[in-house]
This record gives structure tokens, C-alpha cells and sequence, in this order.
């Protein structure tokens, strides 16, 4: 059977759902809050210019790309719930003292399991029981699978630091992963971006890693249903960035390149467009 009707309802299926849990305004933990200096509720930050917004659009991501994928590929929704999950609990326990991937995995090799290290080893497990339900056995297949996915959330949650960058970033790359055997995936991660762009572009509301991790998880996925060949080479490419990231601001570099600003700039409001 082709698998592009799959692909195409699950990205209706995620419109739909997606529109839904914005409207309903779908959160997990009700009326919750914790002791913060301004009084906020456990899902609001200041973002980059310095506004109040919710992190729940992270969840409305999460929720509307994984129902469909229940019932489409049960083995993306693992994947899909599982990074949406390890990506909630860092952003209700922020950390800091720890920044970068390099402070997450110092934490851990001394011992110490930080919100961030957490989210790291949960972002492989989740993957690696996905890549099991989906029928890989071999360790080699299913670590590049776990790799793969996990870097992929990462290096969404990386480009999250702007109104709408994140959310384009996934759309870009997602359109070509559709083609691939596992499209169904990147078609939800595209059909919730595309429904919360409009807020997240005003600066009202923030994906956070709830929703950045849950969506680059799915691009993973989605490349994870690649040869050896192409899921090294991709993992390859995500180690390197990663890395860069390290030493070099993505948001420097896109700001320095007439074409990549002019993308990202697209559709922000001037008061969201702050630097």
C-alpha cells in the first residue's frame, strides 16, 4: 500500500487536532503553579523581548501531532508523546546552572541527573522504543534510530530562540521527508507547525522543548525510516551542528546572511521582532 494517503491524513489529522487543543487551550496540569519571582504559572516565560507568553503551545504541538498518529503509525506517536513529555519536564524544572548539551552530559558524567541530562537519556530511550515497536532489531539500527531522533529534537530546540523560527525550520525540512516511508511522520510535525505559526510569530506563545523536541523528534522519525547510508550521513550532520552550536549563535549567523534574516524575519510583528 502507498503510503502518501497515510501521509496526507495525518497531516489533515493534525491541522484538526492541533486547532482544537489551541482552542481549547489544552493544558495537563490545570490551574497549577510554582513559587516564581513575578508570580507566573508554570508555563509562562518572558521570551527574548522580555514578554510574558505560554509554554502550553508546546503541548497543543504535542497533542496534535500524536492523536492522529495513534491511530497512523503508532510507532511516531510513541516517539511524538515520549519528546513531548522529556521536553515538559525541563521546561517545569528549569535548570540554570547547565546550558548546552555540553553542560547536560557534564552533569551526567559526574553523576548527577539535571532536568537537561534527564531529558537527554529519555529522548534515546523514547526513540529507541520506538524504533523497537517499528519492527528494528538489530542494536546497530536501533541505536542510529535513537541518535537520530534524539538529535533531531535537540537541534529544534536549538532554533527555537525566535518567533516562529523553530516552527519554519521544521516545515523545511519536514516537506521532503514526506516523500520518504515514513512521511506520515514529518506530515504531522508540519500540519501542528503550520496551525501554531500565527501565535508563535506574534510572540504570544513559545513551543519551549515540549513542543521543539516533539517536533524535531518527529523529523527524526521520519529520516530514521532512511538506509544505513542516509542515517549516518544525517546523524553526521546533526553531531556537527550540534557541536557548532557549542561555539557559534545560530542566531548570529542567520542575522549576518541577508536571505536567511529575510526568512526568518517573514511574518514577525516589529515588537516580536526584537532582538
Amino acid at each position: 500500500m502507498p503510503t502518501w494517503p497515510l501521509t496526507v491524513a495525518a497531516l489533515l489529522g493534525s491541522v484538526v487536532m492541533t486547532r482544537v487543543a489551541a482552542r481549547a487551550g489544552f493544558d495537563p496540569l490545570p490551574g497549577r503553579s510554582i513559587p516564581e519571582p513575578e508570580g507566573t504559572s508554570r508555563w509562562a516565560r518572558r521570551n527574548h523581548a522580555g514578554d510574558e507568553v505560554t509554554l502550553l503551545e508546546g503541548v497543543w504541538a504535542v497533542v496534535g501531532s500524536g492523536l492522529p498518529l495513534l491511530a497512523i503509525d503508532p510507532c511516531a506517536a510513541t516517539v511524538a508523546f515520549g519528546a513531548g513529555v522529556t521536553g515538559a519536564y525541563d521546561d517545569l524544572h528549569p535548570d540554570a546552572a547547565r546550558k548546552g548539551l555540553r553542560g547536560h552530559l557534564g552533569a551526567l558524567s559526574r553523576g548527577e541527573l539535571s532536568p537537561g541530562a534527564l531529558k537527554i537519556v529519555g529522548l534515546c530511550a523514547t526513540a529507541a522504543a520506538g524504533s523497537w515497536i517499528g519492527g528494528r532489531r538489530h542494536p546497530l539500527d536501533i541505536g542510529l534510530d535513537a541518535a537520530l531522533v534524539a538529535g533531531s529534537a535537540n537541534m529544534a530546540n536549538l532554533f527555537d530562540l525566535r518567533p516562529g523560527r523553530c516552527l519554519k525550520v521544521i516545515v523545511a525540512f519536514g516537506v521532503p521527508l514526506t516523500c520518504g516511508s515514513r512521511g506520515p511522520a514529518a506530515a504531522a510535525a508540519i500540519g501542528a507547525s503550520a496551525m501554531l505559526l500565527p501565535t508563535d510569530l506574534k510572540g504570544a506563545t513559545m513551543l519551549g522543548d515540549t513542543g521543539a523536541n516533539a517536533l524535531g523528534a518527529l523529523l527524526g522519525q521520519s529520516a530514521a525510516g532512511g538506509s544505513r547510508f542516509f542515517r549516518c550521513g544525517a546523524l553526521a550532520v546533526l553531531t556537527a551542528g550540534t557541536l557548532l552550536s557549542e561555539r557559534v549563535s545560530f542566531s548570529a549567523v542567520i542575522d549576518n546572511n541577508p536571505v536567511l534574516r529575510a526568512v526568518d524575519h517573514w511574518g514577525r510583528p516589529p515588537r516580536a521582532d526584537v532582538p
